[in-house]
């Protein structure tokens, strides 16, 4: 969503799903993943919406649903892309919402070709690097910045050279949409070829499902009436999973979706603070607030080089300096001078790619000699987690591994699967483990979470935790010290970051627990060296007076005394129902992103009925029953001066909403920022039963392969595996399953490990229900009970009957609902921008019976360490 919109969060609150005339939920089974969120799509449907599930499985969310349209994994951009084609061909977009609100007008580069003219790839391919150059893609006349938080692109001519075009004038663009390079006449190329037909060779679905679909998606939108997509890690665990949320953000573009009331989307995380993760950020290529980490191998030497190459010279990134300098002064307080580049060359610069799948594999390879694992457990959620995850843990001198129970992670070195099958016993593996126990989140511990929607809630401490348990702050907390008590007298030019770090927050209780509200004031952001709270981020500065430590939290603890995280304050029954009482939601405590785009191009209402943001001309100032998401004075009818080159907001006009964007609008063709291709297109998983029946390039040329002898990647239509397989979720056991499964009366509700087969395939190989089975990759085989089932129905792909195999992916051999792992059968294969794994589209073997006995007695147990 951060190329098509500008950020990279849903657009709406959960709550405003009851707002909604259709609901599409697609790569999600909400009804069990997400019930708090999923009772609001049937409020909508009380009140007459269409509920719509799309998925590859019938479960209880198809049970509730108006339309179930089945869909085979991992073909999701065939589905939705004949949806777009749809749209485009029956002339069902809305037309005012569209031609004002996206760049469905500009004009391309006319260098730029096709993946229907070039089968599947498009112009600028690089056979040999196995990647992109993207001049071509490039607006007519100039270079677009990226809106993901990595803004600079490589491209022939100078980076920052033609970014300043855009201060001279707006993209050239056709109103008539008659110019061939036009986005408009681009997306019918591209598009063309995704018919009902298509999308039934491809997907499975019948075709008159399909059309029921993309009917009920367009007759809901224009003035009077809105649709929202809700999706969750049935997309992103996909090697397409990026382009399958662009995708649906091209479908709410044209419809006229996003920014208004009961319409976006909605992006169902797969965790309660999954989004605060990635905001703050876990990630490895981010700074809090979505600034980009500083590499190597890009224009980012020096602070200099990094703000100018970094800083959109349209747009409200303009401001990027103000985050940056302020992010700084937060975490090296007086040390951080504008002399020493306010700290900037204490920060790492990156030299590649360290997300967990290449750092698994660095594991393996005895690159990484020490690893923490607080609040995860990747021996379960882990891609082929025999031979990388757990092998690469044999590989380590120590481990940290900080949870309430001993985890499959912690006890891989006695109970592992090479452990188990005689490939290494434990008296041979050297990593010393150190299980350190911790709170649980639930009651033991505060803190906030930040939930699907962005919103940030504050919960409280209500019990200690037993025995040694301590919460992962306090852990990080003492660390940090001890970290800086070690380095004190170092005289090392590298250990100045942990020398200058700012570590002052507060302690409280016996165990001198880290206070959680002076880290959310850190975030929230101060005056320095007063330390006076600040209550926007637009007071945020560039000259080292303001620290913050994450910029679009600014406003969750605007004063001393008010943490807005903790408010409970709902709206009630006479609304507005934007409920900006309770707690805070980024940013600046808005719900609805981009909400300038509830209003028309003049500022009146689309509608009475879907009014949420208006002109009041009398007051000269944007009305709105939610945090406006545009500047508040200014007039719908503005227009940039182009004589005086403006930057920043100046450069875009009244009604142009999306401001994180370069040039306003939001993007149906994405011109830079994604590394596979400026428009959705079909690839078939990287391992999938058949061919691509759309474009000569198989799978997505810029996928993120990692070949290795242990990390074999099947053939497309290997015989030998014959069977997609894919992966999901339980509503009785949650993520990797340690909190359920080590706790009796919740392990009871799920007791063991199943796989899903259809009855077809069952009858075909002779299995009957909980006979016992064994699932085989390149990369190992499993066994578990079968659960024979018409709820995985065959489908009819290339003249061929394609059976799937569902399993969850909770179980492992600890706690007492135990079963094998499914990630033992998936390959280290992602996302090119931004490396999560395929895990929900692979194929695999199946056969009755169960795996031989451990060849080698005794190297299973821990009566050899």
């Amino acid at each position: 969503m951060g190329t098509t919109y500008g950020r990279g969060a849903a657009t709406m609150p959960q709550w405003d799903l009851a707002n909604s005339d259709v609901v599409l939920v697609m790569g999600s089974n909400m009804a069990e993943n997400h019930p708090i969120a999923f009772r609001f799509a049937l409020q909508a449907k009380d009140h007459g919406a269409t509920i719509i599930h799309a998925d590859p499985r019938f479960t209880r969310t198809s049970a509730m649903a108006d339309i179930y349209a089945p869909v085979r994994a991992g073909s999701d951009i065939a589905f939705l892309g004949g949806i777009i084609r749809y749209i485009l061909e029956n002339d069902l977009w809305f037309r005012d919402y569209a031609m004002a609100y996206t760049n469905l007008s500009t004009i391309i580069d006319e260098r730029f070709r096709d993946a229907s003219e070039l089968d599947g790839l498009f112009s600028g391919w690089d056979k040999e690097g196995r990647k992109y150059t993207y001049d071509s893609w490039q607006y007519k006349g100039m270079v677009v910045p990226s809106s993901l938080a990595e803004h600079y692109v490589s491209t022939t001519e100078s980076f920052s050279d033609g970014t300043k075009r855009m201060t001279e004038g707006p993209p050239q663009r056709d109103e008539t949409l008659q110019h061939p390079f036009c986005v408009y006449q681009i997306l019918k190329r591209h598009y063309a070829a995704y018919t009902p037909e298509m999308v039934e060779e491809v997907t499975g679905c019948p075709k008159e499902t399909f059309l029921r679909v993309a009917e009920a998606l367009a007759k809901n939108s224009g003035r009077e009436r809105t649709g929202a997509i809700c999706y969750a890690v049935g997309w992103t665990h996909h090697t397409t999973g990026v382009q399958m949320i662009r995708a649906a953000g091209i479908i709410q573009s044209l419809l006229g979706n996003t920014g208004r009331p009961g319409g976006g989307i909605l992006a169902l995380r797969g965790h309660s603070s999954i989004q605060g993760s990635t905001d703050i950020p876990t990630l490895y290529n981010l700074l809090p607030g979505y600034l980009p980490q500083p590499q190597a191998f890009k224009p980012h030497a020096t602070l200099k080089g990094y703000l100018e190459v970094e800083t959109t010279p349209t747009g409200w990134w303009y401001n990027f300096p103000k985050y940056m300098i302020s992010l700084m002064r937060a975490w090296y307080g007086d040390a951080a001078t504008p002399k020493n580049e306010w700290g900037y060359q204490w920060l790492p610069k990156n030299v590649g790619d360290h997300s967990q799948l290449p750092m698994t594999l660095a594991m393996r390879d005895r690159l990484i000699r020490g690893m923490f694992i607080i609040g995860q457990n990747p021996a379960i959620g882990g891609s082929n987690s025999a031979q990388t995850v757990q092998r690469g843990l044999a590989n380590l001198d120590w481990l940290v591994v900080r949870d309430f129970t001993e985890t499959e992670t912690a006890s891989f070195w006695y109970a592992g699967h090479p452990v188990k099958a005689g490939d290494i016993a434990p008296k041979d593996i050297a990593t010393e483990v150190f299980l350190m126990p911790s709170s649980l989140a639930a009651g033991e511990k505060e803190g906030t979470f930040t939930n699907t929607h962005r919103l940030v809630q504050w919960h409280d401490k209500i019990v200690d935790a037993p025995g040694d348990n301590r919460s992962d702050l306090w852990f990080v907390h003492h660390l940090a010290k001890r970290l800086k008590a070690l380095y004190a007298d170092s005289t090392k030019p590298c250990d100045a970051a942990i020398q200058n770090l700012t570590w002052d927050y507060g302690e409280k209780g016996e165990h001198a627990d880290c206070a959680a509200e002076d880290v959310l004031k850190e975030m929230n952001g101060y005056t320095w060296p007063q330390k006076q709270q600040i209550e926007s981020f637009q007071d945020l500065k560039d000259d080292g007076s303001t620290a913050c430590g994450a910029w679009i939290y600014t406003g969750v603890y605007p004063k001393e005394d008010h943490n807005q995280a903790q408010s409970r304050k709902p709206d009630g029954p006479d609304g507005p129902g934007t409920h900006l009482g309770w707690a805070f939601a980024w940013p600046a405590n808005r719900r609805t992103m981009y909400n300038r785009a509830a209003a028309d191009p003049e500022g009146k209402p689309w509608s009475e009925r879907k009014k949420l943001t208006w002109w009041d001309e009398a007051k000269s100032e944007w009305q709105c029953l939610d945090a406006l998401d545009f500047e508040p004075k200014k007039r719908p009818d503005y227009q940039p001066d182009w004589n005086s080159k403006p930057q920043g907001m100046d450069a875009l006009s009244g009604s142009e909403p999306f401001i994180m964007i370069a040039d306003g609008r939001s993007s149906l063709f994405v011109p830079s920022g994604l590394k596979d291709a400026p428009l959705p297109t079909h690839y078939e998983p990287v391992e999938s039963p058949v061919k691509n029946p759309m474009y000569a390039q198989q799978d997505n040329p810029t996928a993120k392969k990692f070949e290795r002898e242990y990390n074999v990647y099947h053939a497309p239509a290997d015989p030998r595996y014959p069977y997609a397989f894919t992966t999901y979720r339980l509503t009785e056991h949650h993520s990797g399953g340690t909190p359920t499964r080590s706790v009796a009366s919740t392990a009871e509700l799920q007791p063991e490990g199943f796989a899903e087969i259809p009855t077809e395939l069952a009858q075909d190989l002779g299995i009957a229900n909980l006979d016992w089975v064994v699932l085989s990759t390149a990369r190992g085989e499993i066994e578990t009970k079968a659960m024979v089932t018409d709820r995985l129905r065959p489908f009819q792909i290339d003249g061929r009957r394609i059976y799937q195999i569902g399993m969850p992916f909770h179980f492992g051999w600890a706690g007492f609902a135990t079963g094998d792992i499914a990630n033992v059968l998936s390959s280290v294969v992602g996302d090119p921008n931004t490396s999560i794994h395929e895990g929900k589209a692979f194929t695999c073997n199946l056969r009755p019976g169960r795996l031989p006995s451990n060849p080698h007695p005794g190297a299973g147990g821990n009566d050899g360490a």
